[in-house]
């Protein structure tokens, strides 16, 4: 059978695959349209097993028993445990809505140009020059997005039982694996957290939206069911300047320490409350996949209030459930590029201080990334080094 992809002709020959990664390989990011969404960031899936089934077009038998398998295995996509994602190569799967996800656990992607198919060797030339060959695959990934296991697209069975014979996601590597954070208490001392908090009070917050990259603009979105904070800028030079003094003097020689890395700039300064009355957080996100955000190097936590709110605690689905909380002036430090969610405040308010390091190579490209914020992004110009402030 033959079909197109970006403008070529496909083949499916039924030959063997031969995937460009292999078992322990972490599997490529990418960005896709799905059945409801242009832009689907397949990143933000980690923390449950993951079940890709590259089809060609779902008109071929293979693809059909396929998803087919799929639907007997309905209760196992959960979206909790594991979660299946159906990518086609076929424009009229798209624009004859052929494929409907089924949530929780069941969607489709569409890779019309093969690039991701390409990228990880479903797509291949073919050995005589003629058409490229399309060999419909299974991909079984961890929740570290990392493989486990492929096959032919006709193995379906035995995709499933691999599936079904897995541990709970939590515990996929036979051990804790901890996420690579720092927790570091004392950062604050609890009258500068009073009078953060008292800042805030008095100057009141906004309601907080997050980035995302449209038309190749980073812009600002604002979506309740992703986020719900509010923040306050600190404008207070007194305030700004107590922060990155201890920022200074208590996380930045830790991450020296401990990654090596040497951060002399710090974005944002600004305390964000998380309100029990509306359920405050942060859905699972990464803090640097935008080009106006890919010059964040680490983020910081520091809880102003730990005592005075249940919920809201730190959680790292790459690398299972448990959750983190600092005490009152405490930090979480962890890499931006770390899937990563506030869970839901469910009594009290939070209030937090909630900055960004960088380093001087980072500071020029935030720089080089002016042109390409949208309407509303503030441009940024570099000013001279200057430690851990920016």
């Amino acid at each position: 059978m033959e079909w197109r992809i970006g403008g070529n002709v496909a083949r499916d020959c039924g030959i063997e695959i031969a995937m460009k990664t292999l078992p322990g390989d972490p599997f490529p990011w990418f960005t896709l349209p799905s059945t409801d969404n242009p832009r689907y960031a397949f990143h933000s899936v980690a923390g449950r097993y993951v079940l890709l089934a590259f089809l060609g077009s779902s008109r071929q038998p293979v693809a059909q028993a396929a998803l087919a398998a799929v639907a007997g295995h309905r209760a196992r996509f959960d979206d909790e445990s594991a979660c299946f994602f159906g990518i086609s190569a076929d424009p009229t799967d798209r624009a004859e809505r052929r494929l409907v996800q089924d949530l929780p656990g069941i969607r489709f992607l569409f890779d019309l140009d093969g690039a991701v198919a390409r990228d990880v060797g479903v797509v291949r030339p073919a050995p005589d020059g003629g058409a490229p060959i399309y060999a419909p695959s299974w991909v079984l990934l961890d929740p570290m997005l990392r493989v486990i296991e492929t096959r032919p697209l006709a193995e379906a069975e035995a995709i499933m039982a691999r599936l079904a014979a897995l541990p709970p996601p939590e515990t996929h590597g036979g051990t804790d694996i901890p996420p690579p954070v720092l927790v570091l208490p004392r950062i604050f001392e609890p009258e500068l957290c009073r009078a953060l908090i008292g800042h805030y009070q008095a100057q009141g917050g906004n309601p907080s939206g997050f980035m995302r990259e449209e038309n190749g603009k980073t812009v600002g979105v604002f979506d309740p069911a992703m986020k719900r904070r509010s923040d306050c800028t600190i404008e207070d030079e007194g305030l700004r300047s107590a922060t990155r003094a201890r920022i200074l003097r208590r996380v930045v020689p830790e991450l020296k320490r401990v990654h090596h890395f040497d951060a002399t700039r710090m974005e944002r300064y600004i305390v964000a409350c998380y309100d029990s009355a509306e359920r405050g957080h942060f859905a699972a996100h990464r803090d640097n996949t935008t080009a106006g955000t890919a010059h964040r190097r680490f983020a910081v936590t520091i809880n102003l209030n730990a005592e005075e709110f249940a919920g809201g605690e730190l959680r790292f689905p790459e690398y299972g459930k448990r959750s983190w909380r600092a005490p009152t002036g405490g930090a979480v430090v962890f890499s931006c590029s770390l899937l990563h969610q506030a869970l839901p405040v469910t009594a009290g308010v939070r209030y937090a201080f909630l900055p960004f390091l960088y380093d001087e190579a980072a500071a020029r490209v935030r720089e080089a990334n002016n042109e390409k914020l949208g309407e509303g992004v503030g441009a940024y110009k570099a000013m001279p080094k200057e430690a851990a402030a920016g």
